[in-house]
C-alpha cells in the first residue's frame, strides 16, 4: 500500500521558498516606507527653501553679504535653513542660496539671484 502526503524534505523546502518569499516582501516594504519617508522630507525641505526666498524677494531690499541660520517648521518638523547670501560681479546683484539640513544631512538647496530694488 502507498502513503499519500508530502515528506519531510518536501515540506522543508516549501518552508524554505516561503520564508525567502516573506524576507523580499519585508524588504521591499522597508524599501517603500523610506521612499515614503525620502519624498516627504524633500517636499518640505522644498517649502522651507522656497519660502525663505521668498521672503527675500519680498523684503525689497538688497540682502547683506553673509550667512543666516534659521529653523524652519513644516508640519511640526523642525529643520534647519541656512541662507548664503554672496556678492556678483554686478554689484546691483546678489546670489542667495537656500539650504535645508535634517540635522547636518542636507536635503534641499536653492539658488537665486536676487537684484536690487
Amino acid at each position: 500500500m502507498r502513503r499519500r502526503g508530502f515528506t519531510l524534505i518536501e515540506v522543508l523546502v516549501a518552508l524554505a521558498i516561503v520564508a525567502l518569499a516573506l524576507t523580499a516582501g519585508l524588504q521591499a516594504a522597508g524599501a517603500l516606507t523610506r521612499y515614503a519617508q525620502r519624498q516627504s522630507d524633500m517636499l518640505l525641505a522644498q517649502l522651507c527653501a522656497e519660502n525663505a526666498l521668498v521672503g527675500v524677494r519680498l523684503a525689497r531690499q538688497l540682502p547683506g553679504v553673509g550667512d543666516n541660520r534659521t529653523e524652519c517648521v513644516q508640519v511640526g518638523r523642525s529643520l534647519n535653513l541656512v541662507l548664503t547670501v554672496r556678492p556678483t560681479p554686478n554689484p546691483n546683484f546678489r546670489r542667495v542660496d537656500a539650504q535645508v539640513l535634517d540635522a547636518e544631512t542636507p536635503l534641499w538647496r536653492l539658488t537665486t539671484v536676487v537684484g536690487r530694488f
